[in-house]
């Protein structure tokens, strides 16, 4: 066998590096709510977008659709899951289970370095929320997903750090169908009191302001549908 033989990537895994691209691609294009709700993702349009063959956007559809972001069906193909108001509350209680024990986790193992990044992540939060439009609406929910996604990291626990992953994509989903686009849709200063309360080593009281703050995430919910693009529009793809 020879150097490059032994070097260069097996075509097994140039298919699998791009069916990761593409669903990062749309994973993103769905968590900042560019792909509505209830869009169609065909296996032939992501193909021909994206340059690649059916099977490749195939392995990227239900790569979303193991996440719970991209629902599939039978003789009708994948869309953009529509969660349901009792599948919203589903989320938002199985993140109360969850981010306590992930604040506890954070209090313990954070250090000085940590609390900067996290004071750099909220001064860009509050930088897009005084911003306006949708682009700036879009990286705001983004910005708060992504608190909550350092804080699992601190944390540690690579197992709930997956499920965090998941769960704030799909609350992201959640919002994007029934958040009031007018309201922020998680307390920024309710990230700085949570910092300053892990900070201080008061896990505590920075776990129960953490319930308390999933349930003002939720309380910013309402009914009505957001409307979405087209495929090619929301990848911004010519």
């Amino acid at each position: 066998m020879t150097l490059l033989e032994k070097t260069s990537p097996s075509p097994d895994t140039l298919t699998e590096d791009r069916s990761m691209a593409i669903r990062e691609s749309l994973r993103n294009a769905i968590i900042d709510r560019r792909l509505a709700p209830g869009t169609k993702l065909s296996e032939a349009e992501v193909g021909a977008l994206f340059d690649v063959s059916r099977t490749v956007a195939r392995a990227a559809l239900q790569m979303l659709t193991f996440e719970g972001l991209v629902k599939t069906e039978r003789n009708r193909g994948a869309f953009v899951s529509n969660p349901t108001p009792d599948e919203a509350r589903q989320i938002f209680a199985s993140r109360r289970l969850i981010e306590p024990g992930i604040v506890t986790g954070a209090a313990e193992r954070i250090t000085a370095e940590d609390i900067a990044r996290f004071r750099e992540q909220l001064v860009e939060e509050e930088r897009y929320m005084n911003e306006r439009g949708p682009a700036a609406r879009r990286a705001e929910i983004k910005a708060s997903g992504d608190f909550h996604l350092m804080l699992a990291s601190v944390a540690g626990n690579t197992i709930l750090q997956r499920f965090m992953d998941e769960l704030v994509a799909r609350s992201s989903l959640v919002i994007a169908l029934y958040g009031r686009s007018g309201v922020s849709s998680c307390g920024h200063s309710e990230h700085f009191a949570i910092l300053d309360l892990i900070e201080r080593g008061d896990a505590k009281r920075a776990a129960d302001l953490m319930l308390h703050h999933i349930d003002h995430i939720e309380a910013d919910l309402d009914l009505q549908p957001k409307q979405g693009v087209a495929l090619k529009d929301a990848l911004a793809i010519t």
